[in-house]
């Protein structure tokens, strides 16, 4: 009879036997399953807000297309913050450090919420003038600028929900965050509906419709999480103790330290990756709403193809980092390329599907021929770089579980800015879109390569005692024992 999930991952961090092959393929798409549907299902929730605005028109699919990197950048950091904490989670849990776990995520809560108002106040101080930067006309720069500042206003939702989720997933239950993540898909398709047609509220409507989808789906995450997990919920230490400790929200200087090693490369990247999609979209621009509108949408469909090697991105970074809580160097690396096998293949299908059927693709989400013309021929370029991409997906979750992050995030940024960025410069002027879509596909074939170089070097699963080591008293551990027992009889 074949394991479950949970027994598969006590193997990884008790180590009671070796697992086999199969049992190693088995964990990875047990946890690869549930990711998927819920990167899937956020992607669906992008393409279910384009496709909406499409049939407004063109000019407020462009209005939203403008700025939609900007909010990538501003998401990005969010998700950054959120993994610098929730892959601390993983390592607790690896290492059977329960009550440590539940300790990082109240301080990541706290630390959480300053850092998304502060990227909230950041948002709206620039939003008058974003639109103008990017080089937009002046017809879409109110509505760009109304669209960013609602999502600004967001972040905080965003944040604590990306860190509900994180240390959900990275404790190993992947399938809550997945559930509450399609049901965020639908919430945004009935609120859309309603603040964009029934309110008559146009691409404003588009922002608060996801904006209360978010936080509907944060008080889930944030409940299911602290209040049911078995594993983290808060009730545990407070039935320990018997009483409400604030002060283990009060992020410590370790955890801080932690999280900056692990999230500070990540943030970087994020932010000066996104830089450099917003510069390429200011060489969009110029082409007109039609490029514009074509490059949205292209983007949008495109992601469905490559959710599914972020999915496994997130299971590789769970398998990977319990891994190395529980100091197994040889699963580490299984897992690994277990995963790069999987999401390669996986990508691959995906790409062949993106090519045979881009136009019926792109009719899902506008009536523009012209657009649907132009997206379609560019979605057929990018499908041939998709199994590589995967490779830099997958590569780069392996390498955040690991809790080694710079060298890879070095690496993202020199191919997007040295190889994306400079062919996109010089193609653009002749070929247009084409040109920016095919310095896309070579960068991602690019990055791809040197992230398989880069994981066939064993330098990554290196692991040092620090990276392990739980300073506790004696008195911690005893109340850790305590702690382990109620878990066991509940």
């Amino acid at each position: 009879m074949a394991l479950t999930k949970d027994e598969l991952l006590a193997l990884v961090r008790k180590g009671a036997r070796n697992m086999s092959w199969q049992e190693k393929l088995r964990l990875t798409v047990l946890l690869s399953l549930p990711a998927m549907v819920a990167q899937i299902s956020s992607v669906a929730m992008q393409i279910i807000d384009a496709a909406m605005l499409g049939h407004l028109g063109t000019r407020e699919s462009a209005t939203v297309g403008l700025v939609s990197t900007t909010i990538w950048l501003f998401g990005g950091l969010c998700s950054a913050f959120a993994a610098g904490f929730s892959v601390q989670v993983a390592h607790h849990v690896g290492a059977e450090d329960l009550r440590g776990a539940r300790n990082i995520i109240r301080q990541g809560i706290l630390a959480g919420l300053v850092f998304s108002l502060l990227l909230t106040i950041v948002g709206l101080a620039i939003a008058p003038f974003l639109p103008a930067w990017l080089g937009a006309d002046a017809e879409l720069c109110a509505g760009a600028s109304e669209y960013f500042s609602i999502v600004a206003m967001a972040l905080p939702v965003l944040e604590i929900n990306m860190l509900a989720a994180g240390a959900l997933r990275c404790s190993g239950n992947i399938k809550v965050p997945s559930l509450l993540n399609a049901l965020m898909c639908v919430l945004d398709v009935a609120f859309n509906y309603l603040f964009i047609f029934e309110f008559h509220m146009g691409t404003a409507g588009a922002a608060y419709g996801t904006f209360v989808a978010y936080l509907i789906t944060m008080g889930l995450m944030l409940y299911f999480m602290a209040a049911r997990d078995r594993q983290l919920r808060f009730a545990l230490d407070t039935e320990l103790v018997g009483r409400w400790d604030w002060s283990r929200y009060m992020p410590s200087k370790k955890s801080l330290q932690k999280a900056f090693i692990i999230g500070s490369p990540i943030s970087l990247e994020r932010g000066v990756m996104c830089g450099a999609q917003i510069a390429i979209t200011g060489i969009i621009a110029p082409l007109g709403s039609v490029a514009l509108a074509a490059n949205t949408f292209g983007i949008n469909i495109e992601s469905l193809c490559y959710m599914p090697g972020y999915g496994i991105s997130e299971a590789a970074t769970t398998l990977v980092g319990q891994s190395l809580g529980a100091r197994r160097k040889d699963l580490m690396r299984s897992f690994a390329w277990i995963s790069m096998g999987l999401g390669m293949s996986i990508m691959a299908l995906m790409g062949v599907l993106m090519w045979v059927f881009a136009p019926e693709m792109m009719q899902m989400v506008t009536t523009d021929r012209e657009v649907v013309q132009l997206g379609s021929e560019v979605l057929r370029i990018e499908a041939w770089a998709e199994p590589m991409f995967a490779a830099s997906i997958v590569a780069y979750g392996v390498f955040v579980g690991s809790g080694k992050t710079l060298v890879p995030s070095i690496m993202n940024l020199a191919s997007i800015w040295v190889v994306r960025l400079t062919l996109a410069i010089v193609l653009a002027p002749s070929m247009g879109l084409h040109g920016v879509w095919i310095a896309m596909c070579v960068e991602l074939c690019w990055r791809g390569a040197a992230f398989l170089f880069r994981l066939s070097r064993r330098s990554w699963s290196n692991i040092s005692m620090e990276e392990t080591k739980h300073n506790s008293t004696k008195e911690e551990n005893d109340e850790l024992i305590k702690t382990e027992t109620i878990y066991e009889t509940y």
